[in-house]
């Protein structure tokens, strides 16, 4: 039994020590510190998104980071520890979350070359949408 707890501003700092991990383990191109994702945390926090702790027998296994704002809602963040995963704590905590947020559709971006994240995701259900692409002129 996974339980659903929404965050608050006192768990700001395990959210973004998990959020740390989740940018290693998606090899993304953010170098924030510590500091600078509490900072980042507190941001969303304080402008229309909510945060989500995942519960098994009283621990804390992982998080969802999602934008409410938004029309379907916007699952900008989702992790579970790496010491808890293929226990199939992924698959029941995104679908306890949407009974909690009572919705029945959501978007997500997974970066191109986490083919680990693409398939958990394809594995739930989710199919490709559209392809986002960024140009960027570099500084010689």
């Amino acid at each position: 039994m996974i339980k659903i707890n929404e965050c608050t501003e006192k768990d700001i700092r395990l959210l973004a020590e998990m959020n740390k991990q989740l940018i290693e383990d998606e090899k993304a191109n953010n170098l924030m510190d510590i500091n600078q994702l509490e900072n980042r945390m507190n941001d969303f926090l304080n402008n229309g998104y909510k945060a989500f702790f995942f519960i098994v027998d009283e621990k804390i296994i992982g998080y969802a980071l999602c934008d409410m704002t938004k029309d379907p809602k916007y699952l900008r963040q989702f992790f579970i520890k790496r010491e808890e995963r293929r226990k199939h704590y992924g698959k029941i905590a995104f679908n306890n979350l949407l009974k909690k947020l009572e919705i029945k559709e959501i978007e997500i971006d997974v970066l191109k070359w986490n083919e680990d994240g693409i398939k958990f995701w394809e594995n739930i259900g989710f199919k490709e949408q559209w392809k986002r692409m960024k140009y960027k002129i570099i500084d010689e």
